[in-house]
């Protein structure tokens, strides 16, 4: 099969490899007939190569049709039509079943201290081949994939395998109802979904990034956006809040943000370094850049909640912890349990008059062989490319 292959930093290619077969009886094959580039896919392009082998399949947002099942699989048939979680989680465990799915204590990854297995995403978290391929094994069937029965076409449903549960977790988690303001850093695809469904729900949404394809299209659904390289973010919230600043905000940049010198060198000189050398400084010295998290301390009111859905890495990363403290900011993080969110967002998939635009959602859609260039562009903010998915 034809399959997106990471072979060192900033090179993927499009290779020929064996095609999965079933190893476990609550594995399933799936035929990918859609799989998306995902933000965090940049981050293995760029700053977590020591922790990928050349040949490591990428992608972690699939969905398709069910070609194999293995015995233990009784909830799916042959001909199915499914989304598959970006998670590997057995849905019995004591962490499952607190719908914790990202810390599945079945598919955990003790030896390196990390949470659930997830596709596609290197050794931290399992090396299990990924999505963006044309077919792919999924363990743990018997759970994890959600059956799609509606006759709406693949773009409507192929963000609950992460976009849809990702954002609507940030937006839970940073605890805002209607009428409240909500500040969204960065409109990647987390951002601007994350952005959609509050406006959806009423809340009033001021949304920051630097890129200007994505300010308009963020505005274009009703958010106010601002230009961070243009003004103070924060500032402008509070001048909106009567002072006080955003009842919530949502940090959906991550390691990526600009603004931090220091920082980018420290990626830069990483990824010098031997693979075992680089493994050890990317978990223990300082290798994000704050930026966006610096403005989320300053744009949240008083006793407000940051909810951080980008990726951080570092772990001795200086934060203002005096002033966390002072203004009573509450923190809430983590990857998305998918199927925790599943009965919230996938009514709002299979309903056909599309309140988020989904139908629209991704920018490009292309076929595997041009994983090089839109990676490429994707990491270069480059072609208006804002969400891509691949058609196997």
């Amino acid at each position: 099969m034809k399959a997106v292959t990471w072979q060192g930093k900033r090179d993927v290619r499009v290779e020929q490899v064996p095609d999965p077969t079933i190893q476990h009886d609550t594995d399933a094959i799936i035929e990918v007939t859609a799989s998306g580039l995902c933000g965090s896919d940049l981050h293995l392009y760029e700053v977590l190569g020591p922790f990928m082998t050349p040949g490591d399949i990428l992608g972690h947002e699939p969905m398709g049709r069910v070609v194999e099942t293995g015995s233990g699989v009784t909830n799916l048939s042959v001909g199915d039509r499914v989304v598959v979680p970006f998670q590997i989680a057995c849905g019995s465990c004591w962490m499952c079943s607190r719908d914790l799915q990202t810390q599945c204590e079945t598919t955990q990854n003790r030896e390196h201290g990390m949470g659930a297995s997830l596709f596609g995403y290197s050794s931290l978290y399992g090396a299990v081949p990924g999505g963006q391929a044309e077919l792919l094994r999924v363990p743990h069937a018997d759970y994890g994939p959600i059956k799609i029965e509606s006759d709406l076409d693949d773009e409507h449903f192929v963000y609950l395998s992460d976009v849809m549960p990702t954002a609507f977790q940030a937006l839970e988690y940073a605890q805002v109802g209607e009428g409240d303001t909500l500040l969204v850093i960065g409109l990647g695809p987390i951002g601007d979904m994350a952005a959609r469904l509050a406006l959806h729900r009423g809340v009033r949404v001021i949304g920051a990034d630097l890129v200007p394809e994505r300010l308009a299209r963020t505005a274009a659904r009703g958010a106010e956006t601002y230009d961070v390289t243009k003004v103070d973010v924060a500032e402008i919230v509070r001048e909106a809040t009567a002072g006080r600043g955003a009842d919530g905000v949502i940090d959906a940049v991550g390691m990526e943000a600009h603004g931090s010198p220091v920082a980018q060198a420290g990626q830069t000189a990483v990824g010098f370094l031997p693979d075992f050398l680089a493994r050890k400084a990317m978990t223990t010295v300082s290798v994000d850049r704050l930026g966006a998290f610096h403005i989320a301390v300053d744009a949240v009111r008083r006793g407000g909640t940051i909810s951080l859905s980008g990726v951080y890495a570092g772990t001795v990363d200086p934060i203002p912890m005096q002033t966390l403290f002072d203004k009573q900011v509450t923190l809430k993080m983590g990857q998305a349990n998918v199927k925790r969110w599943e009965t919230q967002v996938k009514p709002l998939a299979e309903d056909s008059s599309d309140p988020l635009g989904l139908a629209d959602f991704a920018t490009h859609r292309v076929p595997l062989d041009q994983a090089p260039e839109v990676y490429k562009n994707f990491q270069d903010k480059a072609d208006n490319t804002v969400k891509v998915l691949f058609k196997p």
